[in-house]
């Protein structure tokens, strides 16, 4: 009684205060429609909170403006009836001359408030109610709600196969009770594959002992808890996420308030789907139609669905989740929550490896090419050294013909010449001797001229014989050969498919190349036999001169002979190519090979042109 008197007391304030902003809301404009929500728990229940946001939000949405009001009954705390005789005179007192268009009865307990006072609080006001008693009431609408806690156990068991016992977690309150009840009955066909455990009317340390230190193969189900048996009153919502903190088991439930606070999931009833019905259904009424045309629906408000969080926790695998069961927190794979840092980062690594890859390339071309300039330098080089050492050495070879020549002429020549000289002068004062004195005389001097002419000839024959452009390098090389050739030792020439036509310039360097292998094979090798061999073939001349004397080390003399040196340097005027086998003991063969057309095609060739 003494809460009732406190409430009046309120509500008479709260009646002053409502009936002066009715008058300015009267004085201001139109009447807007007028709302009254009431709900069976108290205003901080997640129900009630979401609830009044989603309510005139969706109201507003359909409607524009609504004038929306709130009242709650707390009977889990105050189940006293006299409180519910105070609640009555106050929303009597507070509501005094408001003329609703709506009232809102908001589970069970407002459902069966509404049906006991309307008459004297309401009359004929059109009543929506989300209840699973609906009230027995003209011009009534609303939506009928099934308790259904088979459908999360039926989850669970299928999540887990493995399950023996079910620990059942109630409290101690009249509402508790009652929902206890509800879940004994349909919990009972399950009793034959489970053992069945009820922690009601309990103190809360009691509970959170139990299941804290639950036996394997069990879960914890949470039906409704407002009340211990000693009176605390709880949130609970808030219970049951303290619960699941202590739980050693999966806790399981039927109502999505709980969902994000630790539950695996279940058949959960949709707290947005009811307020969205009730919505729906008010505002209908707020248009024009009658509550009674519309009547009572009873739609399926359930939703399958588990918490991937608590999946993980308890190693409950994913493949056993029904299909169509909606999986709420999963947490996005590596790739769905960085792919655009992903995809630009490999985009960038690709880039960087291609500029790398460039870069690596360019490095080795350059490394190419420097060290093919450093060969080239080192090429040039060695034929700048090769081509000075040549130089030099011509010159001494130079100075050494000249001197030769000159001691040839000095020693031969100039000798003959000055005895035929004094032949002649005695040939001249032989006026007074006989005749066959200056006959003598005339023959020596000739004699000695015709011996000079003869060294000419040789001298000139060696500078450069005048028959390789007469009759050609076969008959010039045959003649070599059988001027070289001695009773010690033979030379022997042959040829095979050369029929002339070989350019002047390239027989001259083929003879000389000829004269300087035959050379040095005389002077050095000490050879007996030595074999000439001409042939042509493919668009090439080839000589190869063999001989079966001493032989040498090919390497070390390779670039210290003058005359391999002139040799190789005629022939790569020619684009020709010089090589030599020899080793000690085992005699040498030079071959000399040039790429040749002969000229009798060439200039075929010039005149087709």
């Amino acid at each position: 009684m003494r809460i009732a008197r406190v409430l009046l007391s309120l509500a008479a304030v709260l009646c002053w205060t409502d009936s002066a902003g009715s008058a300015i809301a009267i004085a201001a404009g139109p009447a807007q429609k007028q709302v009254l929500a009431i709900y069976s728990m108290r205003r901080e229940a997640q129900f009630a909170v979401l609830a009044d946001r989603e309510l005139p939000r969706i109201l507003r949405d359909r409607l524009g403006t609504v004038d929306f009001y709130s009242e709650y009954l707390d009977l889990a705390r105050f189940p006293d009836p006299d409180y519910q005789a105070a609640m009555r005179d106050y929303l009597r007192v507070k509501y005094d001359g408001r003329a609703f268009d709506a009232i809102i009865a908001l589970q069970d307990v407002a459902a069966q408030f509404v049906e006991k006072n309307r008459a004297e609080l309401f009359p004929n006001v059109p009543v929506v109610f989300l209840a699973a008693n609906p009230p027995r009431l003209p011009n009534t609408s609303g939506i009928r709600l099934n308790l259904d806690f088979t459908r999360s156990l039926a989850l669970a068991m299928t999540l887990d196969p493995t399950i023996e016992q079910v620990f059942v977690v109630t409290g101690s309150s009249q509402r508790d009770a009652y929902y206890e009840n509800i879940a004994r009955t349909q919990f009972r066909p399950f009793e034959q594959r489970v053992r069945l455990h009820y922690l009601s009317d309990m103190p809360t340390a009691e509970i959170e002992e139990r299941v804290a230190a639950l036996p394997e193969r069990s879960i914890v189900y949470y039906v409704l808890f407002y009340q211990d048996s000693r009176g605390v009153n709880l949130e609970p919502a808030d219970y049951f996420e303290r619960l699941s903190t202590i739980a050693n088991r999966p806790m399981y439930s039927w109502t999505d308030g709980v969902m994000g606070r630790g539950v695996v999931g279940g058949g959960l009833r949709s707290a947005d789907a009811q307020i969205e019905a009730a919505a729906n259904q008010t505002a209908r009424i707020l248009q024009g139609e009658r509550a009674d045309a519309i009547g009572v629906t009873t739609p399926d408000l359930y939703v399958d669905q588990v918490d991937w969080r608590q999946l993980q926790r308890w190693g409950i695998s994913e493949r056993r989740v029904p299909s169509g069961t909606i999986v709420r927190f999963r947490e996005a794979a590596a790739w769905e929550r960085y792919k655009g840092y992903i995809v630009g980062a490999v985009l960038l690594l690709l880039i960087q490896s291609a500029l790398i890859t460039g870069l690596l390339i360019q490095r080795a071309r350059r490394r190419v090419a420097e060290e093919q300039v450093r060969r080239t330098q080192a090429e040039l080089r060695t034929s700048y050294d090769r081509i000075q050492d040549l130089g030099a050495r011509l010159i001494v070879a130079q100075e050494a013909e000249r001197s030769r020549i000159a001691r040839e002429l000095h020693d031969d020549v100039s000798q003959q010449m000055a005895v035929v000289a004094v032949d002649l002068e005695l040939l001249r004062r032989a006026r007074g001797r006989s005749l066959d004195e200056a006959d003598a005389l005339a023959r020596s001097a000739l004699d000695r001229v015709k011996a000079v002419i003869k060294e000419l000839h040789d001298i000139s024959h060696q500078l450069h014989p005048p028959k390789l452009r007469l009759i050609g390098l076969v008959p010039a090389l045959t003649g070599l050969a059988r001027e070289l050739s001695t009773p010690e030792r033979t030379v022997i020439f042959t040829s095979k498919g050369v029929a002339g036509g070989i350019p002047q310039d390239l027989t001259l360097c083929f003879y000389r190349v000829s004269q300087e292998a035959l050379q040095n094979a005389l002077k050095h090798s000490g050879a007996r036999t030595i074999s000439m061999e001409l042939s042509a073939a493919n668009g090439t001349l080839t000589l190869s001169i063999a001989d079966d004397g001493s032989g040498f080390d090919v390497h070390t003399m390779m670039g210290r002979g003058l005359g391999l040196i002139s040799m190789s340097e005629r022939l790569d005027t020619f684009r020709g190519k010089l090589s030599i086998e020899s080793r000690p003991g085992a005699g040498t063969r030079v071959i000399a090979t040039a790429p040749f057309v002969p000229e009798a095609m060439e200039q075929a060739v010039n005149v087709g042109a």
